[in-house]
């Protein structure tokens, strides 16, 4: 499996808002996890190039992310601002 346990716990102690192993709730741990997914999708897709479900899935990923990000973006423009430059993210 390409996202195990302790690499996990690792982005969210990395990038969640509490740097904790058990903050999987924060928006910006989310975002995190939703972006390591993506780059992983990403790279598979690039040698898969028909696999239609998985692009389906990758794109509702991107989805969610958006909305999360829309979110801090209007609860909280600072740490909108700081994890999108921690994971660079473009917008």
């Amino acid at each position: 499996m390409y996202l195990e346990t302790e690499k996990k716990q690792e982005l969210f102690e990395n990038h969640g808002r509490a740097k904790a192993k058990k903050d999987t709730g924060s928006a910006e741990s989310q975002i995190a996890l939703f972006t390591f997914r993506i780059n992983h999708l990403t790279e598979h897709l690039k040698t898969h190039k028909k696999d239609h479900s998985t692009r389906l899935g990758l794109l509702k990923l991107v989805g969610k992310r958006r909305s999360l990000l829309d979110y801090l973006y209007k609860k909280d423009i600072s740490r909108y601002r700081a994890i999108i430059a921690e994971l660079g993210i473009r917008k």
